[in-house]
């Protein structure tokens, strides 16, 4: 079939936050980022200060307001530090912004040439889930560090990456009943097709549940697991994300490594807290995924999950919330052939999230 909105991948997740130099400084030190673009008073940018950070093919952006009433800031008052855009890389931004605004998608703004002695970016851009936004970026045009306005960031200060490589996918949560709403947005709108569901049985604890659908690009280079509530004894993690986000957004980001262990480590190191399971899982591991390349006792010391499927196994873990409102938060994942994301680890997985939740006093 013919593609209507080819995608070269995600081009950039930018965050607004309430202090980005601070926050650019974590990512630097705690993921091993580097310094990439910025653009703020410095580049003319009267009303924000932007600070982009990359590693391998990720590229994220960081952007505080400058003023205590903008969109920006309203948007940190009722979120908190959150991910305001999912940037699309394209070809044809103007066909992007035309073909998916024709079959329902609400534009958030139209296209835009923005130019500078480096070439010519195009942007335009949709609206999704909550306060989300889908820019899409098209940048075969442009030479220059990221888009016209930003210059390169120099930095004496370069902490050694951490073997993160790129984004495997982006989780949204949504309200009660929405799910099958942005599943068919995505579908209708931007052509993506179903990949994989999840119910409330194959996601659920003796307390809490939830569903999920995982939406897809033609390409699969593109994938957006999409959350919703479920019926339980207690407040479920979709519900408490509701609750301190106000709304819905972005849950968490998966990022892939070729090295799970040594990344890991590092983070580690570095001061990043990770969900633990308790070690009975471990304890049956082997005999649930059968042969696999790691050490069972290497990746219960990191506490790492695993998990199998027709093509292969993946490995993952999950960060704790990287803000104090308990919101997003990072998967780390490294895939052996498999193209699930980790059915069998839902159970422990989520158990140790209501443990958390039960700390925090909103289970």
């Amino acid at each position: 079939m013919n593609d209507f909105l080819p995608l070269n991948g995600i081009d950039y997740i930018e965050f607004y936050v309430g202090n980005a130099k601070q926050a650019a400084h974590f990512y630097k030190t705690a993921f091993g980022f580097e310094s990439f673009a910025y653009a703020g008073p410095e580049t003319g940018v009267r009303d924000r200060a932007s600070y982009v950070l990359r590693q391998r093919k990720i590229i994220l952006v960081l952007t505080t307001p400058l003023q205590p009433v903008s969109e920006i800031a309203a948007h940190i008052h009722l979120h908190g530090d959150g991910v305001k855009v999912i940037a699309l890389g394209v070809d044809d931004a103007v066909s992007a912004y035309n073909e998916t605004v024709k079959r329902g998608a609400k534009p958030h703004f139209a296209p835009i040439t923005s130019e500078d002695a480096n070439g010519k970016v195009v942007t335009s851009a949709i609206c999704t889930y909550g306060d989300t936004v889908h820019v899409f970026v098209e940048r075969k045009d442009y030479n220059g560090v990221f888009l016209p306005g930003y210059q390169a960031w120099e930095s004496s200060y370069k902490p050694a990456a951490t073997g993160l490589a790129a984004v495997d996918h982006i989780v949204g949560n949504v309200g009660w009943f929405e799910m099958t709403k942005w599943c068919n947005f995505y579908k209708d709108t931007l052509g993506f097709s179903q990949l994989i569901s999840f119910d409330d049985k194959d996601i659920s604890t003796e307390y809490t549940a939830l569903m999920s659908k995982v939406m897809s690009n033609g390409t699969g280079k593109v994938k957006f697991p999409i959350n919703e509530p479920a019926e339980g004894k207690k407040k479920s993690q979709i519900e408490e994300y509701i609750e301190f986000y106000k709304g819905p957004g972005v849950q968490h980001i998966a990022i892939s490594t070729p090295n799970i262990l040594e990344t890991v480590k590092d983070l580690q190191s570095r001061g990043i807290d990770f969900l633990r399971v308790p070690a009975t899982y471990y304890e049956e591991l082997r005999g649930r995924i059968g042969n696999i390349d790691e050490e069972i006792a290497d990746l219960a010391e990191l506490g790492i999950l695993v998990d199998r499927d027709d093509d292969g196994y993946l490995l993952q873990i999950f960060t704790k919330p990287l803000e104090d409102r308990p919101t997003v938060f990072f998967e780390i994942i490294q895939r052996k052939g498999a193209r699930s994301f980790g059915k069998g680890n839902f159970k422990a997985l989520f158990e140790a999230i209501e443990r958390e939740q039960e700390l925090r006093g909103n289970l």
